[in-house]
């Protein structure tokens, strides 16, 4: 448990680097056969269970400093592997495909959370594959070998099911097609990872929207790869201004492919009279722009029905915490309203095992003041969080029990 204090927060700060694009770019990197090097990875929880993943494909890397490197190698089928995922879902979802195309029966474990959240998009895809997939409370298990063909996924439940098959499908003997049912929501993060995919030298057409066109047997190039600063994490970063602080954040890519980018924006109509603001295509910003509608005099949110199936119910959890600091919260099936004038909480908040929620009640409590436990589900994706943000002026007190 910590205490974080009122705060004035100036000076400058580098954004941490995207984990959205890391993952991308490791995996990437570890399905070419060339030397590779990705620069900029964090020691986040997320990064060490995509690097797990990657050595179970007996892809050797070396790790040194902010950097994976990779020699020559090449990926050969085998007949089980087990995949431990911590609490990543990306790495869940991008494995999956890549592992039924080398390993027989692949075995993937996490978090119960992770596990919990399940796999449902690729369990009916996979069936029409006859691919199987047995879940048990601990594991997901998958058998057979998937193959090229025509795949229909849903677009309203997560992107990363679409990335996976993207990472996987160049690799297949035969040409497929992948066709991504309306409303296809957290289009950036497919667009992240096309980008990657095409620096990569694998080719895939668009032909129309949302309609992809997959040659198999090609390779990856793999290469030099660097990561930018992360608008995800950056955007808890940023939030601090919106409540007074006066800091720069270093590292943001305006023209990133990262969907989340799209932070300054939203932060800008929070000081609209009603505001409204969709977080379909931008899930992660919801607990800090909750946070920060809070402070403020409130919002409304729509697009929010798939903040049931991240790190924690991210709707629910914040109406919790925002209840302890006097903001009553109105959650319907998509949308969800936060009404304004924070004060500080009435007792300890929680953050629910869940990276997001942790900093972005962090943010608020730098204005009222308060506790907060859980602090270390920030390891997730941003170690560092805390000892960045006491170098702009927040003051933490560690609180041993």
């Amino acid at each position: 448990m910590i205490e974080i204090l009122p705060s004035e927060t100036s000076g400058t700060i580098a954004a941490p680097p995207s984990k959205s694009a890391a993952h991308r770019m490791l995996i990437a990197a570890a399905l070419s056969e060339n030397a590779s090097v990705v620069k900029g990875i964090s020691g986040s929880d997320d990064m060490a269970a995509t690097l797990s993943c990657i050595g179970a494909l007996g892809v050797p890397y070396e790790r040194k400093d902010d950097e994976v490197l990779f020699g020559p190698h090449k990926i050969s089928r085998v007949g089980k592997a087990r995949f431990d995922c911590g609490e990543s879902g990306s790495t869940l979802r991008f494995f999956i495909p890549i592992a039924a195309r080398y390993v027989e029966e692949s075995v993937f474990s996490g978090s119960e959370r992770l596990i919990e959240r399940g796999i449902d998009v690729y369990e009916k895809v996979f069936s029409e594959k006859a691919v199987g997939v047995e879940k048990t409370a601990a594991e997901i298990r998958i058998k057979g070998k998937l193959t090229a063909g025509n795949y229909v996924v849903s677009g309203n439940v997560s992107s990363q099911y679409v990335s996976g098959l993207l990472f996987a499908l160049p690799l297949m003997e035969g040409k497929s097609t992948l066709r991504v049912t309306q409303p296809v929501e957290s289009r950036p993060y497919i667009d992240l990872t096309l980008e990657i995919l095409k620096r990569s030298g694998i080719k895939i057409e668009e032909s129309e929207c949302n309609f992809f066109r997959i040659d198999g047997g090609q390779k990856y190039i793999g290469g030099e790869y660097e990561t930018e600063g992360d608008w995800s994490n950056g955007a808890a970063l940023l939030a601090f201004n919106e409540i007074g602080g006066r800091i720069k954040v270093t590292g943001l890519n305006p023209f990133s492919a990262q969907g989340d980018k799209v932070c300054t924006e939203a932060f800008g109509k929070l000081n609209d009279e009603n505001p409204v603001i969709d977080v379909s295509d931008c899930p992660d910003l919801a607990p800090v722009l909750f946070a920060v509608a809070a402070m403020k005099n409130g919002a409304k949110f729509t697009g929010t029905k798939r903040l049931k199936i991240k790190e924690s119910d991210r709707a629910s959890a914040m109406a919790e915490e925002l209840y302890k600091c006097g903001i009553n919260t109105l959650i319907s099936e998509n949308s969800v309203v936060v009404g304004g004038g924070a004060k500080r909480p009435r007792e300890v908040l929680s953050g629910h095992n869940d990276h997001r929620i942790i900093m972005a009640l962090t943010v608020l409590l730098s204005k009222t003041g308060g506790f907060i436990k859980g602090e270390n589900a920030v390891k997730k994706s941003y170690p560092d969080f805390f000892k960045d943000i006491a170098k702009i002026g927040v003051k933490i007190n560690e609180i041993k029990r």
